[in-house]
């Protein structure tokens, strides 16, 4: 039953409608441990080993684990304290903990085979998942495993159930999208019967990756001990006049686990802290005291919900159903996930220079996928919790100013970037968030390094695309979609010229953006490969989604990615009939398997026609029927794509949450309102699922939405008012949201 009431933080709670587990089935790549918001530290389950490569080549069944833990899985390895969240590629897995009783075993054991290693059978009835706390019952050791963080710490808490030898097994060989070699060196020191600190390097997606930690025990293990599991090298050093795994203090190595044992009595409750820092086991150390100073887990749970309630209350909203409230809330959960700090609590990380700095008047942010996010989840940042965005901003100019090829990044991945995607999104986001007020740095320095990093040659044919106005297709496998994309990132640097009255600038990079106009073949109607000569490429499949030039989708898709003209690409398309005829073929025409067969993060659940919503580039189409003149449809596929792509359950994401991009999308359209060009100041209007909400602005003013006569059949706008006068065009200015409040829909079941 639904409440029949608007939700306030006072009077109930807004977490209970959280539900972590959405997406941790098929490809919606979400974790469902604990976190706090953009927590440093991500404490969840991991559920098997599945190897990067096997015989040498990609596993394509490790791309199931980019979060670690899939629901199907029917057993639990550990608790790793580092996740992305709904990735399409992976990394992580920092430092898997993994509690059992009875003979030690070091080998966490196979799928096929669970006995022969430490990890256990689960049953979904004996787990809970809430925001900021994970429970489980590990059936092979009858051990209750609970966890909950704060920012930088994570909590365990292990209940065991008989009188026993128990033992904790701290795995630092284990990493998610793991193959031979990734982990490059390993240190542990053990301090005392209760406090162990260390770090590990890595070579993944990250390149150069280090991450320290300090760990304690809430009571003395009696004693420790560790395995290398490490092929035995020619040149072996003189530590080998100890027995390093038998209680020896000062380890290191590339495959190394250990054990810490204990005695328990029935039911007895042992606790561990595990911090993280980027800098040093000391400042870990200095982290946990900082964060959690005592061990009271349900002090520390309370608090990171707290935490959560106030993230969530943002938005106040009344929806039309019990399910509603889930997936608004659960989707405002992961878009407050990722990106996560990047800072010890003294301000110090390592940047890209790879030596330490201090964060100075603002929070340093690492795991920065822009090309997921530049399009919906920076602008809603930019309404829900500007302050926040304007510290992702100032860490993108960080990065920069570290970056030795002169670069914003393109994945900003723990002081590294892993070049991930294309386009140079993050003058997207700098654009949007300074012509929106929202960031408080040097504006023309910002501006110089979006220059800077669109004039960098060498970068995935930018200078194919400079002298050509287009990346020839023999020069990129991905020519047409990062043309498009350069196409618009540039657009965006133009506006912020405008904005700071550099003309200079305005008028290059204005006429850069125009460049999508040079793979556009106007014989087919669709954007196409073009060679170096000139000439279209001949064999070309408009519906095949791989090897045809486009990262991520096909031309159906692709070929309404001109977001900052949508105008221009309308007028060469033939006109408004004809745009309106391509969208409705879009969403109605049949995509055959065979056309993404090779596309891994998308299957049939992702796709409505051909409209691929489970990837990125065509999430603004549905509001281009505004532009074509038959604004109802657009209101019409919001409705069913909010309703069709977004659900309860495990299996709830269409495709991958992408670092909160899925989720922006929801919440934008929930509230009847889309950025289809980020870097401009207005919103495309739809049609809002919401009944009525209230965003609480970070200005102290309110922007509230209201749909009269709401319903699932009354999907059609039949007036728009703002502050009860009328609002034409079906456009919102951002400074109507900032300025506080009502944008009243009253909605229709026809037309």
């Amino acid at each position: 039953m639904a409440p029949s009431t608007e939700l306030t933080a006072k009077t109930d709670s807004l977490i209970r409608y959280v539900q972590p587990l959405i997406g941790t089935a098929k490809m919606g790549h979400t974790f469902p441990g604990a976190t706090v918001p953009f927590g440093a530290v991500q404490l969840s389950p991991d559920t098997d080993t599945i190897p990067y490569a096997v015989g040498g080549k990609y596993n394509p069944e490790v791309y199931r684990y980019c979060a670690g833990y899939q629901y199907d899985d029917p057993t639990i390895v550990g608790f790793s304290h580092t996740h992305f969240s709904g990735t399409g590629h992976s990394d992580l897995g920092d430092f898997l903990v993994m509690p059992t009783t009875g003979p030690l075993q070091l080998n966490p054991g196979t799928a096929a085979a669970p006995h022969s290693g430490f990890r256990s059978a689960y049953q979904h009835a004996n787990e809970a998942a809430e925001a900021n706390y994970y429970r489980v019952k590990l059936d092979d050791h009858g051990i209750l495993a609970e966890l909950t963080t704060s920012t930088r710490t994570g909590m365990h808490r292990y209940t065991f159930p008989e009188q026993a030898e128990a033992h904790i097994i701290l795995d630092l060989m284990h990493g998610i999208y793991n193959y031979d070699g990734k982990t490059v060196w390993t240190v542990v020191r053990v301090l005392n019967d209760s406090t162990v600190t260390g770090y590990r390097q890595t070579n993944g997606w990250a390149r150069t990756r280090t991450v320290y930690f300090a760990l304690s025990f809430s009571k003395p293990f009696k004693s420790y001990g560790s395995k290398d599991f490490e092929e035995t090298q020619v040149y072996r050093g003189f530590w080998r006049k100890f027995d390093q795994t038998d209680n020896f203090p000062d380890l290191a190595g590339r495959k190394l686990r250990m054990h810490f044992d204990f005695d328990v009595a029935p039911g007895e409750q042992v606790l561990m802290k595990l911090a993280l820092s980027p800098v040093s086991m000391t400042n870990a150390l200095a982290n946990m005291e900082a964060e959690i100073p005592h061990w009271d887990f349900d002090r520390t749970k309370r608090e990171g919900q707290d935490l959560w309630e106030r993230e969530l209350g943002r938005i106040q909203a009344t929806l039309p159903a019990e399910e509603d409230y889930v997936n608004f809330y659960t989707a405002m959960y992961h878009a407050a996930l990722m990106p996560t700090v990047y800072m010890d609590v003294n301000g110090q990380y390592r940047g890209l220079d790879y030596e330490v700095h201090t964060a100075a008047g603002f929070t340093n942010y690492t795991s920065l996928s822009l090309w997921d996010t530049f399009r919906a989840f920076h602008p809603y940042l930019n309404i829900v919790n500007p302050s926040r965005n304007a510290d992702i901003v100032a860490s993108m100019m960080a990065h920069y100013e570290q970056s030795a090829l002169g670069m914003l990044p393109i994945w900003s991945h723990y002081a590294n970037d892993n070049w991930c995607m294309s386009g140079y999104h993050s003058v997207s986001v700098i654009a949007d968030a300074i012509i929106k007020g929202v960031y408080r740095g040097d504006a023309n320095a910002a501006l110089d390094a979006c220059v800077a990093t669109a004039s960098q040659r060498r970068y995935e044919g930018i200078g194919e695309y400079i002298d050509r106005g287009f990346i020839p297709d023999e020069a990129n496998a991905t020519s047409v979609s990062n043309t498009l994309e350069y196409a618009y990132d540039d657009w965006c640097i133009a506006q912020l010229a405008k904005y700071l009255g550099r003309q200079e600038v305005y008028d290059r990079f204005m006429k850069r953006s125009e460049n999508w106009r040079n793979v556009y073949d106007p014989a087919i109607g669709f954007m196409r490969p073009r060679h170096a000569d000139g000439t279209f490429r001949k064999n070309f499949d408009v519906l095949e989604t791989h090897g045809q030039g486009f990262i991520e989708g096909n031309t159906w898709n692709y070929s309404l990615y001109v977001p900052h003209n949508p105008e221009g690409l309308m007028a060469i398309m033939g006109g408004q009939k004809r745009l309106a005829r391509y969208l409705d073929s879009l969403f109605t025409m049949h995509l055959p398997d065979r056309f993404f067969a090779n596309t891994e993060d998308i299957t049939r659940e992702g796709i409505i026609g051909n409209y691929v919503h489970g990837n990125e580039p065509a999430h603004h189409v549905a509001y281009l029927y505004n532009l074509a003149g038959q604004p109802w449809k657009t209101q019409e596929r919001v409705r069913m794509i909010l309703k069709n792509q977004y659900h309860n359950g495990p299996d709830g994401l269409g495709g991958n949450d992408d670092c909160g991009q899925m989720s922006a999308w929801y919440l934008f359209s929930s509230l009847g309102f889309y950025p289809v060009s980020p870097g401009s100041d207005e919103y495309w209007l739809g049609s809002p699922l919401v009944e009525r909400a209230t965003i609480r602005l970070e200005n102290g003013k309110t922007f509230s939405v209201e749909a009269v006569n709401q319903g699932d059949d009354n999907v059609y706008v039949r007036q728009v008012l703002l502050n009860g006068k009328p609002l034409k065009g079906y456009k919102l200015k951002h400074a109507d949201i900032m300025n506080g409040g009502t944008l009243q829909f009253t909605m229709a079941s026809k037309r």
